[in-house]
């Protein structure tokens, strides 16, 4: 199963949680900032995303939203 997040750059602070919890490591900092001065989390599409939705639970700000395919 092939999975895909969506990360509101609005929303996240940078935390982390999410980048840490990811068990396919698919998660990294972006080298911009959002508008309140924050590097957001993306996906790093190079590693594949199972859609386990880890990311999603551990999100403190529910910036994260999964899709499976």
């Amino acid at each position: 199963m092939k999975g895909k997040i969506v990360i509101n750059r609005e929303l996240c602070k940078g935390c982390g949680f999410c980048i840490e919890f990811c068990p396919k490591g698919g998660i990294v900092v972006s080298k911009t900032l959002n508008t309140k001065g924050y590097a957001y989390a993306e996906q790093d599409t190079r590693k594949g995303c199972t859609g386990c939705a880890v990311c999603a639970v551990m999100c403190p700000e529910a910036a994260i939203e999964v899709y499976r395919e």
